[in-house]
């Protein structure tokens, strides 16, 4: 998503030119290019896919939409093991129009998860719950917290469900640190995502992710905290940005490699 101005092939050429290894895919592109072709493409050129995103939206009252959301997140279990990655990302969606029941909605999200978990670990695939910054609680995603995230994993398998840390989300909360500590503990972090936080937010305030070193948070703390916790998988960077996606995808990809190296080690 960082550099989605760039097709698929466009991007696992470039990865490999970079000497980047692994890539963090989303369901749209592809789906768009085909996930077995998608899957060969990959493959071919040496890379590992880290994750898929995403799946999720699990907060619709009707039956029927319901349903909906189950059916499609078994195809994003199947996509995922298709790809090779152990891993899908899931954004748990925010509140059904006119409800205001936070509690209710996470609930639902614990009940689609106990369809879904079981379907997932059969395929070798890791559900990921990914916290969203609060001020996505409304339309987006009802769990805001890393510990909300652990709340709902926990009711789980490790090995089927676990959290996703995402710095752009939860650098904020005080509470945080101690969360990464109990979900290394338990093995749950099941991915680990940069992104800076830059103001002024833009309108909508999805796009507004900021490049690594632009912003307020300190990435080579967030890095040592979760790896002292446990984690040695991959770290993605993950920049949702308007002004990033009307450059050169690959001089944005190089850059962004070169700030990952400057603000993480």
């Amino acid at each position: 998503m960082t550099v989605k101005q760039l097709t698929l092939p466009e991007l696992t050429e470039t990865c490999v030119r970079l000497g980047i290894g692994a890539v963090g895919l989303w369901r749209v592109p592809v789906r768009a290019y085909g996930v077995d072709a998608a899957a060969k493409l990959v493959r071919d050129a040496g890379l590992t896919v880290t994750s898929l995103c995403r799946g999720g939206f699990f907060t619709a009252i009707e039956p029927a939409e319901r349903a909906r959301a189950l059916a499609d997140n078994r195809t994003a279990i199947d996509e995922a093991a298709a790809l090779g990655t152990q891993t899908l990302v899931l954004v748990s969606g925010g509140l059904p129009a006119g409800s205001r029941d936070l509690p209710g909605a996470r609930e639902r999200i614990a009940d689609a998860l106990s369809v879904l978990a079981p379907y997932a670990g059969e395929r070798g695939v890791r559900l990921a719950i990914e916290p969203l910054h609060p001020m996505y609680a409304a339309d987006r995603c009802v769990v805001s917290t890393l510990t909300q995230a652990l709340d709902l994993a926990e009711r789980f398998p490790a090995s089927q469900v676990g959290v996703v840390v995402d710095t752009y989300h939860i650098w904020w909360d005080e509470a945080a640190p101690t969360a990464v500590a109990r979900a290394g503990a338990a093995g749950r972090i099941h991915a680990f995502q940069l992104a800076d936080w830059t103001t002024p937010l833009p309108a909508g305030v999805l796009n507004g992710r900021g490049q690594l070193g632009d912003g307020v948070i300190d990435m080579r703390e967030w890095r040592e905290r979760v790896e002292a916790a446990g984690y040695g998988g991959a770290i993605e960077v993950e920049l949702f940005n308007e002004g990033l996606w009307t450059r050169d995808g690959v001089e944005v990809l190089r850059e962004t490699a070169g700030r990952y190296l400057a603000e993480t080690l």
